[in-house]
């Protein structure tokens, strides 16, 4: 059998048998450098090349696995040892280690044992503990610590039920194999006993789920199974008997874990999960079946709030309106009865979609000021991407600036019409503004357009000139291209939105507070905001945090209330606390104007590239506004 020398190893391998990897993503995935990548892969190599294999490296794509001998390789891979209670060597490995401990022990646990059983100071488990703890309160779960005794965990077993099923549910997403799916915490024959049967079940039913809803569900009830085997039943809960298909497949699956657990199984336990898989189904919904209730009360709301304070207008898109409707219906049978559903795509579409974020949260969170209802940040994730899918039904979310040129033309109007024809033929991104002689572009003192397409040959100005024949060569149109296809949307938009009046440097300590006051009162000031903006900022900034990734923070108000637009930049070089243990290195005060509702479609995507360029530490590091967009220009081009 044989045997990685240490878990990384087992990590790549598995990695590198699925696809092709660069080495910055095999980095990322393993939180190492390249550097470390790189001697991982010739530890590996030298292990599988006994077995007629190895990993090669491709330029422009990555590691690649070159197999020589399949027979000799197919016995590696039978002959691989399980990784099985490995010890946790990184934090994020400990915490996930130590909330699996707590959920699942009914005594209390001595750090200095888990100390010594994973081969660390009793001081890192202590800090490792401040994220477990703040994991815990999530679900209003807390740990007491007696003297003597040790550290036992404390809450309500609905909580303690939700906490380790979303953490399961999580870890399998993320690795299929990760061992501590195979400890306490889980029965793997029972979970794929259950995983069976909800299959059998469900395709004689009604009832639809997702694979993802199915999945939770199966980690549900092995965890519902081990508690109650444990002498943890659920006896407290309550809930309207609700749709008979429903009903119907919850008491068949209860009689299927009353014959896995071996114990009876009060009538909460049966409650609770038919509560479950009425909030996860899967509803078929035609536009004709929409009525006027709560749940198209909340479709209705958050349409014509994004309408009234962000300018796009989505109420018509009877698509839309049926996708939100479809998915509200069960969101708020969860919010209802406080089930939480796992959204593993959640930082991905914050990071990726924080204009569809933004609009989303900032109508949810009005709503929520009416209504008892609280809408957790998974729910609006799910929400965020149905929106999002309307906006680019809509409008021009991928905005970009196209070129902007001046035809300079002396042969005659069918001259002039030929060479339109031609340019909206070979480059319709092209954008003719004016058409002009010879004689007025001599008069002009300087340009407004991108570039100058011209018949005859011109005195440059300040914008380059391209000549351009009524019937072009191959090598004109060549170099035509060349000057339409360069981006101009990002330039154009640190030109535009960006001002050295509004750049800061702070090199001494400031929080978050003084820095928005600071900031928006020099915007109030300038008459570009009015008094509602500075409120708006702080209450934003209080729903959930602004800080975008890599150290980047978008702040701004709900809604967009400039009186013209501009973009605040602050580099923090020692950095700005931004709430729960976050610091905001660069900053970026959006202040938009309703009028340009489209074009905050592509500044939101600047700070998006950013992110993706990690061009962070070069901006941080900027001594003034020139500076500054140097680096953002060159970053900007490599994202």
């Amino acid at each position: 059998m044989v045997r990685f020398p240490y878990q990384r190893l087992a990590h790549l391998f598995d990695a590198l048998q699925l696809e092709t990897l660069p080495q910055d993503e095999l980095a990322k995935r393993l939180a190492v450098s390249t550097r470390t990548v790189r001697a991982d892969i010739i530890a590996l190599n030298e292990i599988i090349a006994q077995y007629g294999a190895a990993f090669v490296y491709n330029r422009g794509s990555g590691y690649q696995l070159k197999v020589d001998d399949p027979s000799l390789f197919s016995t590696l891979q039978q002959t691989v040892s399980p990784r099985v209670n490995p010890t946790p060597r990184t934090a994020a490995d400990r915490v996930d280690y130590l909330l699996i401990r707590f959920l699942t022990s009914a005594f209390s646990l001595k750090l200095e044992d888990l100390a010594d059983e994973w081969f660390v100071s009793r001081g890192t488990l202590q800090n490792d503990m401040a994220e477990v703890r703040e994991h815990l309160a999530r679900y209003n779960l807390n740990i007491e610590t007696k003297p003597r005794y040790g550290m036992k965990l404390f809450g309500a077993e609905l909580s303690i039920r939700a906490c380790l099923t979303d953490l399961l549910f999580q870890l399998d997403a993320g690795d299929h194999a990760n061992p501590l799916l195979k400890t306490e915490s889980l029965d793997r024959g029972t979970y794929e006993k259950l995983t069976r049967f909800m299959h059998q079940l469900l395709a004689q039913s009604s009832i639809r789920l997702t694979d993802e809803s199915e999945r939770y569900l199966n980690f549900y009830c092995a965890v519902a199974i081990k508690r109650i085997a444990g002498g943890f039943p659920l006896t407290e809960f309550e809930a309207e008997e609700g749709d008979p298909a429903v009903k119907q497949i919850s008491v068949r699956l209860m009689a299927e874990l009353k014959s896995l657990a071996g114990k009876e199984i009060p009538a909460a336990e049966e409650a609770y999960l038919r509560v479950n898989i009425a909030a996860r189904r899967v509803q078929n919904i035609l536009p004709t079946d929409i009525n006027a209730d709560d749940d198209e009360s909340l479709v209705d709301y958050i349409l014509s709030y994004i309408n009234t304070h962000y300018n796009y207008d989505l109420r018509g898109d009877k698509q839309l309106c049926t996708d939100l409707l479809t998915h509200i219906k069960t969101m708020i049978t969860r919010v209802k009865y406080q089930i939480n559903i796992p959204n593993p795509l959640l930082a991905n579409i914050k990071q990726h979609y924080p204009m569809a974020y933004d609009v989303t949260l900032a109508a949810v969170n009005s709503w929520g000021k009416y209504t008892p209802y609280v809408i957790s940040e998974n729910e609006i994730g799910f929400l965020v991407l149905h929106i999002g899918v309307g906006l680019e039904r809509h409008y021009d979310i991928g905005y970009q600036r196209h070129p902007q040129v001046l035809l300079v033309c002396d042969s005659g109007n069918s001259t002039v019409r030929m060479i339109q024809a031609l340019l909206s033929r070979k480059y319709p991104q092209i954008s003719v503004t004016r058409v002009i002689s010879l004689r007025e572009y001599e008069r002009l003192p300087a340009l407004e357009e991108d570039f100058v397409i011209s018949t005859v040959r011109l005195e440059e100005k300040n914008k380059p000139v391209m000549v351009l024949a009524p019937f072009p060569s191959d090598y004109q149109l060549e170099q035509l291209g060349k000057l339409v296809l360069v981006d101009r949307t990002r330039p154009y938009m640190l030109e535009k939105f960006f001002h050295e009046n509004y750049f800061m440097i702070v090199d001494k300590p400031m929080d978050q507070q003084d820095l928005f006051k600071r900031v928006c009162g020099q915007l109030k000031r300038d008459g570009l905001v009015g008094k509602d903006f500075y409120p708006s900022v702080v209450e934003r900034e209080a729903i959930v945090s602004t800080l975008l990734g890599d150290g980047i923070a978008l702040p701004h108000s709900l809604g967009l209330l400039a009186k013209k637009t501009v973009i605040y930049t602050i580099l923090a070089p020692q950095g700005i606390p931004w709430g729960d243990g976050e610091t905001a290195y660069v900053v970026f005060l959006l202040a938009i104007n309703k009028t340009d509702y489209e074009e905050a479609m592509a500044i939101y995507e600047l700070f998006v590239n950013f992110v993706r360029a990690r061009a962070m530490p070069r901006l941080r590091e900027s001594r003034d506004f020139a500076g500054f967009k140097a680096v953002a220009i060159d970053s900007l081009s490599r994202a």
